[in-house]
């Protein structure tokens, strides 16, 4: 939308928002009638939003004086805010200051860079997202202080009252339609109070930004309900996980899907084999994008169907890369080790620089799994997928086409961030816990 158009809308104010290394949703309000200058230039931010933590400890950045970035509004992007149609949410490209190239910490931006290596090779990456996520409410009874919203047996694939009996996910599906995010569907998945929301497909970018607004979204809704709603891998002991699958196909410049072909083995492409071959290669590496945080590792170490191996499957939901049985324009993969606490723009680059790498060098795939794989010989598992944060970053930080690709910057600065949490979780562990005196204290 134009400044002009918003205005005609009775828009007042612009929420100018982008992303931070973890997803979480940054910005800052600007009236529109002194919009501009921050249109044109952007608005400036200290570096250090991009090098703090989850308890906001800053990790890096007093070596660079903590300099500005901006972030320069995508009026494209402009949404009217269905719960405040004065506010219209606009995302925003990072760039450094001065200058205005494109800053090196920019999740969106890496994003754009992979995609234009691929349009260059006259493909065109189509995603769509799956996320899952709890409705928790504050309960001093529960695990720090939250429990799921609706503690009763699960009403898995059910909707209305009896799934959602405050109303509450259906207000957030309605929010996503009139926030233009495109939500396609809704239930209740496996979990107490856990729920998921599929968002439509589209182009690799556009689609990163709809699932970036939707986790935003679904927060700010549960807030103001006086709730949590969480995307964290495994927020409750002993229930279900919350998971991230990302869709990819490819298509050619007349929109054709390059990953089908009919007279292929199983009706899929040499391109789609190689696409596979080079997310199943990475698969280590990726894990350190998609699984982020040392909850994620105890949703693969106990999760029934979070992929443990890097191989894949048609149609089988325990292989870390299903095929889905469609064919013609819906052929598609499905990565389906990512956590839900994972940054879209990031999970999504990460997949498309490791299936790029299996196109260029040609990598075929192992074979494909069957069934319950679990049973069958150890060999055909497929290599093992980290199973603790540590492992994970290190794979990361030694996969080098994930780094070239995401950027040296930023991965540094990233994988610096998430060695400063570990640090903080292995310190919490040598804590006296309340465990040691139930079992030790009067017995010993």
């Amino acid at each position: 939308m134009t400044v002009k158009q918003l205005q005609a809308k009775g828009v007042r104010i612009l929420r100018l928002v982008y992303s931070d290394l973890y997803g979480v949703q940054r910005g800052k309000d600007v009236l529109l009638t002194r919009a501009a200058h921050a249109i044109s230039h952007g608005k400036p931010f200290v570096e250090a939003v991009m090098t703090i933590d989850h308890a906001h400890n800053i990790v890096s950045g007093e070596e660079d004086g903590f300099r500005d970035f901006a972030a320069v509004p995508d009026l494209s992007t402009a949404r009217i805010d269905p719960r405040d149609p004065e506010v219209a949410v606009v995302l925003c490209d990072l760039v450094e200051v001065p200058g205005g190239a494109p800053a090196d910490l920019d999740p969106r931006g890496a994003l754009k860079r992979i995609v234009g290596r691929l349009e260059k090779r006259g493909l065109r990456p189509v995603a769509a997202h799956e996320l899952e996520f709890y409705l928790m409410e504050h309960d001093p009874n529960g695990v720090g202080g939250l429990a799921p919203l609706a503690m009763r047996d699960s009403c898995v694939y059910t909707v209305g009252p009896l799934a959602d009996p405050t109303g509450i996910a259906r207000r957030m599906f309605d929010a996503c339609e009139a926030f233009g995010l495109d939500p396609i569907s809704m239930a209740q998945e496996y979990g107490h109070a856990q729920h998921e929301i599929n968002l439509t497909h589209g182009p690799a970018v556009e689609a990163a930004d709809r699932a970036f607004l939707f986790k935003s979204l679904i927060k700010e809704i549960a807030a103001q309900a006086g709730i949590v709603a969480t995307f964290m891998g495994m927020p409750v002991d002993g229930d279900e996980s919350s998971g991230f699958h990302l869709h990819v196909s490819l298509c050619d410049k007349a929109d054709k899907n390059r990953l089908d072909q009919p007279r292929g083995a199983a009706g899929l492409s040499d391109l789609a084999y190689h696409f596979t071959a080079g997310v199943i290669a990475h698969g280590r590496g990726l894990s350190g994008v998609l699984n982020p945080t040392v909850n994620a590792y105890k949703r693969i170490i106990t999760g029934g169907l979070s992929p443990k191996f890097a191989n894949w499957g048609h149609d089988n939901r325990m292989a870390m890369v299903r095929f889905c049985s469609e064919r013609g324009p819906a052929t598609r993969i499905e990565v389906r080790n990512g956590d839900g606490s994972a940054n879209p723009y990031l999970v999504t680059a990460a997949v498309l620089a490791a299936g790029l790498d299996g196109i260029e060098r040609k990598l075929d795939p192992p074979a494909p799994v069957e069934g319950n794989f679990y049973e069958g010989p150890e060999e055909l598992l497929g290599e093992p997928l980290p199973t603790s944060l540590g492992e994970a970053l290190d794979a990361l930080e030694a996969d080098s086409v994930l780094t070239d690709a995401l950027g040296a910057r930023l991965c540094e600065t990233y994988l610096r961030n998430k060695r400063y949490e570990l640090d903080r979780w292995n310190a919490h562990l040598n804590r006296l816990t309340a465990w040691e005196i139930e079992e030790y204290a009067d017995a010993l």
